[in-house]
C-alpha cells in the first residue's frame, strides 16, 4: 500500500489529506486550531452530585464538563480503585476550587468541552502520564516479542512516579530514540508545572500543537511513503522539526511547486464534495446510504444496479464485502463518532456472515480512532461504537439549510466564501483576464465584503485585478457565478450602477453583516448599506446614495 499525506496551507484554512493507494481516506481541516490536548487551570463553577459531575470555568465561551471518573483519575491516584469509585463528586471537588484539566473532547453544539484531570502528554514514540505510575504498550503493536522488548526498555528509562504508554510509532525503535522523546516530554511537563504556579484560574497553561505539527507527530510515521506540502515556509519548518524527531524521514518530504492547486491536482477537492453526499456508489453498482441522527448514524447497504453473475447469495456476499471497505473508509473520512448501526444485506449462510465479520474486523484495524464492534442485534444489524473527539466533516463544512427550515444541509457561509475566493484566485491567474464580475447570494456578498468592504479590497489587491460584486436574492446560497472580461469597460457596460445623490425607495432586508446599526438593501443587483437603518428591517424607506464603489454602495435615510 502506497500511503501519502498532502498538506495544503493558505490564509483561510489549513487542510491535510491522507491517501492510501491514491484514494482519500482521511481529511483534517483547521480554520481555528483545535483545543483537544490543551491544558487549562480551571476554577470549579458548579458541582452537581445528581449528575456525578462538575462544570469548570477554563476561560472559554462555555464551562467545561468534568465527570466523576475523570476527576478521580487525576486527583485520587493513590486511592484504591474500588474506594475511589465509591466517592461522590462533592467529595472530590468544591465550588471555586482550582484544578488542572486537559480537554479530551471539543465543544459540540451547545455542549461545552469535556475535560479530565488525568493529564497525558503525547510525544512521537511515547505518551507521558505525569500523575500515574503505569506502563502500557499500544494495542496496534501485535508482535508479542516486540511488545516485551519495548516494555523492558521503557521500564528501564521510566522515572519513578511517572507513567508511560508506548505508541505504535515506537515499534522497532532503540533505547536512545525513546529516551530522547522522554526527555522532551519531561521538560514539557516541568514547564507546565512552572506556568501553572504563576497563573490564576481560569487560564490556559499549555496549548496543543497546531494541526500540521500534530499530523507530523502522530501520522507521519515509517509507513508513510511521501508527504507533499504546498507552503515553502511550512516546508522549511517541517524539515527543521524532522531533524530533531525523525531525520531518516526527511527524504520523503516534498515541496509542491506545480501550477494547479495541490488538492485539485490529486482529486481531493472532488472527493471532499462526494464525502458530504448521502448516497455513496460502490464500484460494482451497489451503494450505501448514510443517515445521521442525534442518537446514532445508520448505514444501509443495497445491491443497486449490481446483479451478479452466479447466484443470489454470491451477489449479496460480494456486495457486502465491497461495502465493508467503503463503509470503513467513509467513517474515517467523515470522522463519524458515537453509535453506528450497519444494515448489510441479509445473508442466510453462517459461513458468509463469518466472512463479513472477519472482513469488518480487519478493515477497522486501519482506523486510528478507537472503534469497537459491539455485535449483532436480533434483527441482524451490526452495532459499532467509535470514539467521538472532534466535530465530524459534515458539522465542520455545512450548516442548516435556510431554504428548508433545517431539514437539509447546505455549505456554511464561511465555506462558500472560502470556495469563492479560491475560484477567484484560479480565474485571475489567466493573464487575459483584466476584470471579474462576481454574482452571489446577498449573504455571501456581505461576508465577502467584510467590514466596510476591506476584505474584498484586500482580495483585489492580492489579485491585482478589479472585482465587481453584484447580488441576487434568488440565487442559491451555494451558487457562485464569476464572469471574466478582457477589459473593465465590458463589465461596466453590463451592470447597472448607482450615482452619488441618487434617491431610491427601497426595503430594508436585514442588518448589514456584523454592523447591527445599519441595514442591507438591494437595487438592481447593487448591495446597499443604509446607515442607521438596522432597526427598520422589513420597512420601505427613502434613501440618498452617498458612496458608490465596484462592490457595494452606501446610503443614508432621507427624512
Amino acid at each position: 500500500m502506497f500511503k501519502e499525506i498532502l498538506i495544503s496551507i493558505d490564509e483561510m484554512e489549513n487542510r491535510i489529506a491522507v491517501l492510501e493507494d491514491g484514494k482519500l481516506m482521511e481529511i483534517f481541516i483547521a480554520r481555528e486550531e483545535h483545543q483537544i490536548g490543551s491544558i487549562y487551570k480551571g476554577k470549579v463553577a458548579n458541582v452537581l452530585p445528581g449528575m456525578q459531575a462538575a462544570f469548570v470555568d477554563i476561560g472559554l465561551e462555555r464551562n467545561a464538563f468534568l465527570c466523576v471518573d475523570d476527576a478521580i483519575s487525576g486527583i485520587h491516584i493513590d486511592v484504591e480503585v474500588q474506594k475511589a469509585r465509591s466517592l461522590s463528586i462533592k467529595d472530590i471537588l468544591k465550588v471555586n476550587q482550582e484544578t488542572l484539566v486537559q480537554i479530551v473532547k471539543e465543544s459540540i453544539g451547545t455542549k461545552g468541552a469535556r475535560v479530565t484531570t488525568f493529564i497525558t502528554l503525547p510525544g512521537r514514540f511515547l505518551v507521558l502520564i505525569p500523575t500515574a505510575n503505569y506502563t502500557g504498550i499500544s494495542r496496534r503493536i501485535e508482535d508479542e516479542g516486540e511488545r516485551n522488548r519495548l516494555r523492558s526498555l521503557v521500564e528501564k528509562i521510566k522515572p519513578k512516579s511517572y507513567g508511560l504508554i508506548v505508541r505504535t510509532a515506537a515499534e522497532g525503535k532503540d533505547r536512545e530514540s525513546l529516551e530522547k522523546d522522554l526527555q522532551l516530554l519531561i521538560k514539557m511537563w516541568k514547564k507546565i508545572q512552572n506556568t501553572e504556579s504563576k497563573k490564576s484560574a481560569p487560564a490556559i497553561i499549555h496549548s496543543e500543537l497546531t494541526l500540521v505539527y500534530k499530523i507530523i507527530r502522530d501520522v507521519f510515521t515509517q509507513d508513510v511513503d511521501r508527504l507533499i506540502i504546498d507552503s515553502h515556509v511550512e516546508y522549511d519548518k517541517i524539515l527543521e522539526l524532522m531533524d530533531i524527531i525523525a531525520p531518516h524521514l526527511k527524504g520523503r518530504i516534498h515541496l509542491y511547486l506545480e501550477g494547479n492547486p495541490l488538492f485539485q491536482a490529486y482529486g481531493v477537492e472532488s472527493e471532499i464534495d462526494k464525502s458530504l453526499r448521502r448516497k455513496v456508489w460502490l464500484e460494482s453498482g451497489g451503494y450505501i446510504i448514510i443517515d445521521k441522527t442525534e442518537a446514532l448514524t445508520s448505514i444501509d447497504v443495497n445491491t443497486g444496479k449490481y446483479i451478479g453473475r452466479t447466484s443470489l447469495s454470491d451477489t449479496i456476499l460480494r456486495t457486502n464485502l465491497e461495502a465493508v471497505d467503503e463503509i470503513t473508509r467513509q467513517v474515517r473520512l467523515r470522522d463519524i463518532g458515537g453509535i453506528l448501526i450497519l444494515d448489510f444485506i441479509d445473508m442466510e449462510r453462517m459461513e458468509d456472515r463469518g466472512k463479513l465479520m472477519r472482513a469488518l474486523h480487519e478493515a477497522l484495524k486501519r482506523d486510528r480512532t478507537k472503534t469497537h464492534i459491539v455485535g449483532l442485534t436480533e434483527l441482524g444489524l451490526i452495532q459499532i461504537t467509535r470514539k467521538r473527539v472532534n466535530r465530524d466533516l459534515d458539522e465542520l463544512l455545512r450548516t442548516q439549510c435556510p431554504y428548508c427550515g433545517g431539514k437539509g444541509r447546505v455549505l456554511s457561509v464561511d465555506t462558500i466564501c472560502i470556495k469563492a475566493k479560491r475560484e477567484i484566485k484560479n480565474v485571475s491567474e489567466d493573464s487575459k483576464v483584466e476584470a471579474m464580475l462576481l454574482r452571489v447570494n446577498p449573504r455571501i456578498g456581505m461576508k465577502l465584503l467584510g467590514w466596510e468592504g476591506e476584505d474584498l479590497e484586500q482580495l483585489e489587491e492580492a489579485m491585482g485585478k478589479p472585482i465587481y460584486l453584484r447580488v441576487n436574492p434568488r440565487m442559491h446560497v451555494e451558487r457562485i457565478d464569476i464572469e471574466t472580461a478582457t477589459s473593465k469597460k465590458y463589465i461596466e457596460e453590463k451592470i447597472s450602477d448607482l450615482s452619488p445623490g441618487e434617491e431610491l425607495d427601497i426595503t430594508v432586508e436585514e442588518v448589514f453583516g456584523l454592523n447591527l446599526q445599519n441595514g442591507m438593501c438591494m437595487h438592481k443587483g447593487n448591495l446597499i448599506e443604509v446607515l442607521q437603518a438596522g432597526n427598520r428591517i422589513g420597512k420601505k424607506i427613502k434613501v440618498v446614495v452617498t458612496l458608490v464603489s465596484r462592490s457595494y454602495s452606501q446610503a443614508q435615510i432621507k427624512e
